[in-house]
């Protein structure tokens, strides 16, 4: 059976554009149209298609209150998510709501069939170009990444240290202490050791003081 595709797009050009790149393929067909939120759920609920694909951008509200609602009301319908503005929180935002793909509107027609027959196949399952780079920024660090070295300093400074006893409590040079100084400032975006220390507590770099 071929997939059957609800498209919400309040663009008639754009859907124009995707029926005619669907009516292409042998899978696929469009059973309807719509260009708000409330055309979006309301035909799902009328047509239950295989999958809907919709933009996130339309005149009564976001598509992806429109996919929350379709998503609790339709468990395996596949929901396409379309987007000018790609980027990682509009791509959070759509797994969250429960799309099953996100495809940015610059894509080519061929990916948005594509996400559609992987919505159709699996639909609460979640499928982006973009998928593992953003997973990966998201679970990057965040805050400024000081060396072993340079939290050693920081800790040091913030107990009181003078250079000079920076120096003697490392072994190393005060040359070579305020060097990491110079680091440590640049990374917290300090000029003084106050600005750096009251950054280093709001980002929770400091352990508690050795007279405390």
């Amino acid at each position: 059976m071929p997939i059957s595709v609800l498209l919400i797009d309040d663009h008639h050009l754009i859907r124009e554009g995707l029926r005619r790149a669907f009516e292409r393929e042998d899978d696929c067909h469009i059973v309807g149209e719509g260009g708000t939120v409330a055309d979006a759920v309301r035909e799902a609920s009328l047509l239950t298609p295989d999958v809907a694909i919709i933009d996130v951008r339309l005149p009564d509200g976001s598509g992806l209150d429109a996919v929350t609602a379709i998503r609790a009301q339709h468990p395996t319908m596949g929901l396409v998510v379309l987007t000018m503005y790609a980027g990682d929180e509009q791509l959070f935002a759509a797994l969250e709501a429960g799309a099953s793909a996100f495809v940015p509107k610059n894509a080519p027609a061929e990916d948005v069939i594509l996400a559609a027959r992987h919505a159709a196949a699996s639909p609460r399952s979640f499928s982006a170009a973009d998928l593992a780079d953003a997973m990966r920024r998201r679970l990057e660090p965040r805050g400024p990444q000081l060396t072993p070295r340079e939290k050693e300093v920081l800790q040091l400074l913030a107990d009181g240290f003078s250079v000079s006893g920076i120096s003697k409590q490392l072994f190393i040079s005060e040359s070579t202490t305020k060097t990491h100084i110079s680091k440590v400032y640049d990374k917290l975006g300090a000029g003084n050791r106050a600005q750096a220390l009251m950054s280093a507590l709001t980002l929770g770099l400091l352990r508690q003081s050795r007279d405390g």
